[in-house]
């Protein structure tokens, strides 16, 4: 979990003049029947047409259908930036401790000026699911998922777990340092988060002010219902790109809507952290891994 220093306005300026660099693709033949005895990694899974479509999966030795749950892992970067490779050292910390499960960490249509994240992003969550769910007797998995999202990708994580996912797969969601609502008054009206603001209105080419329902749609806050899955949430309280209140409100959301949760708010941590605050984190999290996952 590294720290995430991003100036919005900038990265989505600079993403807006440059071409994303191919990937070379090392997914598995749709035809080779994989030996569910032995772990086995494969990478840059294609999900769909574009580049940035693919995924790397981490399949567990003596895996079943039926039973072996998967982590879906999201990495942040505001929607126009980040990769799949920054949550490397997540990766590594799940194998370690969850043998038994897989892990599948995504990649994403990144946005920029004029390519809107929402609804892109969401619907290439939505393609992993689909090609996860296909391959699940080739993988060797179950229909069973658990979100890890960071920054950015802890919002997509919670959009998708609260409103798309009819089938109801999601059965945990961990939100670290995930936007949730983006018509709070500190993205409104706050100078200090002004220039966030302005970047999400930029990215998204909506104007807040004309179309605030637009902004409901998009905030898990207003479209989290009581169906939703177990959720854990993570927050800094010096974080200078998502206010405090992101994180204490939807708390008191999903307590309102009995939702299963916790939340943690490490006062003296910004948009991410290290040492002691990280070790917790990872903590909190096995713990409500192993009660609600």
């Amino acid at each position: 979990m590294m720290k995430y220093t991003l100036n919005i306005i900038n990265k989505i300026l600079i993403l807006s003049f440059f071409i994303v660099v191919s990937y070379s693709c090392s997914s598995s033949d749709d035809s080779v029947i994989i030996d569910k005895t032995t772990a086995k990694e494969l990478l840059n899974v294609s999900y769909g047409n574009e580049t940035k479509q693919v995924f790397d999966v981490y399949l567990p030795a003596n895996r079943d259908e039926s039973t072996t749950k998967t982590f879906v892992l999201v990495h942040g970067g505001s929607w126009v930036s980040g990769d799949k490779n920054d949550l490397n050292d997540i990766v590594a910390k799940l194998k370690e401790t969850y043998p038994n499960y897989a892990i599948v960490n995504v990649n994403y249509r990144l946005a920029g000026i004029g390519k809107s994240p929402f609804p892109m992003q969401i619907d290439d969550l939505e393609s992993v699911f689909t090609k996860l769910k296909t391959k699940a007797n080739e993988y060797q998995i179950s229909s069973n998922f658990g979100f890890i999202g960071i920054s950015a990708g802890a919002h997509l994580s919670m959009l998708y777990s609260y409103k798309y996912d009819t089938d109801k797969n999601v059965k945990m969601v961990c939100s670290i340092v995930g936007p949730t609502n983006f018509t709070d008054v500190n993205y409104t009206e706050n100078p200090d988060y002004l220039e966030i603001s302005q970047g999400i209105q930029l990215v998204t080419g909506v104007n807040y002010e004309t179309n605030p329902t637009y902004y409901k749609n998009i905030s898990p806050y207003h479209v989290v219902t009581s169906s939703a899955p177990p959720s854990i949430l993570f927050y800094g309280g010096m974080d200078n790109l998502v206010p405090t209140t992101q994180g204490v409100e939807m708390q008191a959301k999903l307590d309102e809507l009995g939702v299963t949760n916790q939340f943690k708010l490490y006062e003296n941590e910004g948009h991410g952290w290290e040492g002691d605050a990280l070790n917790d984190t990872y903590t909190k999290l096995e713990n409500f891994i192993n009660t609600h996952f």
